[in-house]
């Protein structure tokens, strides 16, 4: 028994022995590189992997923010139901949000002026002289007609009213917003007079009523009297011509006159009258 496994093992021996070494490196080759082969088939799946990887990275994040941003249309619809909403319903609330309020300085002005205006009309119809009476021209307090009933008994011009039974000089007085601080636009009406500092339209030639001579102390009962006085320093005359007599005076003719004296003035002076005249 002894001497069978003896014979057994040498013949495993032998055979071992006698193997082609070839075929044994070979198979040994053969082992390591299917080895390589499934090294280098794993590397290159991985490689395939990470560069294929990148841009289908990139792409699903460009889808993704291409989800996430609104396009040209979606973003043309949400602007305009911005607009409508802030717009409040169109056009109409646009313009009552183009309009700009009223100036604090603007308001104050109207005040003062609408003050010493209706103080104004209470002095004057305390009067008991009956020098002049105001009338506001359709319930306006900022656009005056008053009469003069008055001027120097010894003048030509008081004779000529006597004469043609004039009673009265009426004037047209309107007030500026920023009145008192700004003079009166003042001018005749009735009836058409000649000379007397008197222009055309009515205009009236006077330093005190233009922005340099104006003061905001003057009344409109001073003004009168000051006017009533130049009337006969400047000799004027009721116009008795046939025609020209009935012609009225305009208001645009009187505002254009009186804008042309008062460049004329500011170029040359005023000219001021001797003390002997008053």
């Amino acid at each position: 028994m002894a001497t069978l496994l003896r014979k057994i093992g040498l013949i495993r021996l032998h055979d071992r022995d006698t193997e082609d070494p070839k075929h044994h490196q070979g198979s040994l080759k053969g082992t390591k590189g299917n080895q390589k082969n499934n090294a280098n088939k794993h590397c290159q799946t991985a490689n395939e992997t990470n560069i294929l990887s990148t841009p289908e990275i990139k792409a699903r994040k460009l889808d993704q923010q291409g989800k996430d941003k609104p396009s040209g249309k979606d973003k043309q619809g949400k602007e305009a139901k911005e607009k409508q909403q802030t717009g409040g319903g169109g056009s109409k609330a646009t313009t009552a949000a183009s309009i700009p309020p009223l100036a604090p300085h603007r308001q104050h002005c109207t005040q003062v002026r609408t003050r010493r205006l209706m103080k104004e009309l209470q002095e004057i119809r305390r009067l008991g002289d009956n020098f002049i009476t105001v009338e506001l021209v359709e319930d306006n307090l900022y656009d005056w007609n008053v009469k003069l009933h008055q001027v120097d008994k010894d003048s030509a011009l008081w004779q000529d009213m006597k004469e043609t039974s004039t009673e009265f000089i009426l004037l047209n007085v309107t007030f500026p917003d920023n009145f008192p601080f700004s003079p009166p636009f003042m001018r005749v009406l009735t009836p058409r007079l000649e000379n007397g500092y008197v222009l055309d339209g009515g205009a009236i030639c006077m330093e005190l009523l233009t922005p340099r001579g104006w003061s905001s102390a003057y009344t409109v009962e001073a003004v009168m009297r000051q006017f009533a006085a130049s009337l006969v320093k400047g000799q004027g005359r009721i116009c008795r011509k046939s025609g020209k007599s009935k012609k009225a005076f305009s208001r645009k003719e009187a505002e254009a006159t009186f804008k042309s004296l008062v460049k004329t003035h500011e170029k040359y002076g005023w000219v001021s009258p001797p003390v002997s005249d008053g």
